[in-house]
């Protein structure tokens, strides 16, 4: 058709399809923007809760702001009890993704909100959402396990709360401020394939639920969210398969050679190191050595480094670690089981996503949001796109 634009087979890699003001990535500098501040001035100064705050609102907030808006995030973690009673009959080896993409429809029935379309009940359901995502999965983590759910701590943070209720146990300060730098540093990442799921979902006009229930079914996928348990099961893998650090070169070029991925490393935007990788690698150090796992952290740093140096080989000297390739060391660190590292992943972006659903419903910028409907080319199966004859059943 004359006029038409083809992206064929890009992923939309390039392709513009909505203004957005909630964070903004360069990756041939890696730098990543949230609301106009970077990300390591956020890690350093904020806390994930003003962070969400400012991804769904726009402004940082006042004191007595946050304040509120922290006592609304501890007011709403409570789960409806159903919830919890339905979770004791499903199968306790479900994929936790699955538990929670499941579990998000039926948050969705218990909002009294669901049917309000105004902007200041969306944003109440996203309050109850970031609330609530953390407690449902340390609630289905211990029902499994053959515990019973524990109450939320309104003394602890949210970060700090979600480890209590999913092992049990207080963290110390530091562990829980950890946790809340790697919240920040996964809120949100611009258009990736989770977030657009939710904006094209809500681009119909559907409720915050159902389009949080596409980004979740998004981010499970090994490609996306799914990449940090991945990496951790390369860790594992290694380390049983060579003697020392000095095999690891060996094992990363039989890999590639294999035409197999090093996990963790590449990224669809950044084409230099992921701003949040080095954070991440700091905090790796300092957990590995606090838990006695420094021979993890060498032997994942040592991973990386030989890849950095075959992929420069191999003429892909842009391909760096991203986020996944520390995120799991650093989850596992913290006690948190390798198949819920996505669903932590979630329990962050979950204020991203929120924001970009408000974004796509009520922003005033773009005017009135218009369905997705991207175009497809037909080119046909095997009898060509219209060569088809039809054939009465006898004579098949």
């Amino acid at each position: 058709m004359a006029g038409e634009v083809r992206y064929k087979n890009i992923g939309l890699r390039g392709v513009t399809v909505a203004d957005t003001k909630i964070s903004y990535i360069d990756g041939e500098n890696g730098v990543l923007i949230y609301r106009g501040f970077r990300i390591e001035d956020l890690v350093e100064k904020s806390t994930f809760p003003e962070t969400a705050f400012t991804l769904l609102n726009g402004p940082l907030p006042g004191r007595e702001e946050l304040q509120q808006f922290e006592q609304k995030l501890n007011a709403e973690r409570q789960i409806p009890q159903f919830i919890l009673d339905s979770f004791k009959e499903w199968p306790k080896d479900s994929d936790p993704m699955d538990v929670l993409q499941a579990s998000v429809p039926l948050l969705g029935m218990a909002d009294p909100d669901i049917h309000d379309e105004t902007r200041g009940a969306s944003i109440r359901m996203a309050i109850r959402l970031i609330a609530r995502i953390p407690a449902i999965m340390a609630a289905w983590h211990r029902i499994r396990n053959g515990l019973d759910p524990l109450p939320s701590d309104a003394g602890l943070s949210h970060a700090a709360n979600f480890l209590w209720q999913l092992t049990g146990n207080k963290p110390d300060e530091d562990v829980a401020r950890d946790l809340d730098v790697c919240l920040i540093l996964h809120a949100d990442h611009t258009f990736n394939a989770s977030t657009f799921a939710c904006r094209e979902v809500v681009s119909t006009q559907a409720h915050m639920y159902a389009g949080v229930a596409a980004g979740v079914g998004a981010l499970s996928g090994n490609l996306h969210g799914g990449a940090n348990a991945r990496v951790m099961e390369m860790l594992f893998e290694v380390e049983k398969m060579v003697k020392s650090e000095d095999e690891v070169g060996g094992w990363v070029r039989t890999r590639l050679d294999k035409g197999q991925k090093i996990m963790g490393m590449g990224h669809a935007v950044y084409k230099t190191v992921d701003p949040r990788s080095r954070v991440l690698k700091k905090m790796s150090e300092r957990l590995g050595k606090k838990t006695g796992r420094e021979n993890w952290y060498r032997l994942l740093t040592r991973i990386e480094e030989e890849s950095l140096r075959e992929f420069e080989k191999r003429g892909k000297s842009n391909i760096k670690s991203n986020v996944d390739f520390y995120s799991g060391f650093v989850y596992f660190m913290m006690g948190i089981p390798v198949d819920l590292m996505t669903p932590v992943f979630a329990i962050s972006r979950i204020a991203g996503w929120c924001a970009h659903i408000l974004e796509e419903r009520f922003a005033e910028a773009q005017g009135k949001p218009a369905l997705y409907r991207p175009q497809a080319e037909y080119v046909g199966d095997y009898c060509g796109p219209v060569g088809c004859v039809y054939q009465p059943r006898e004579e098949r």
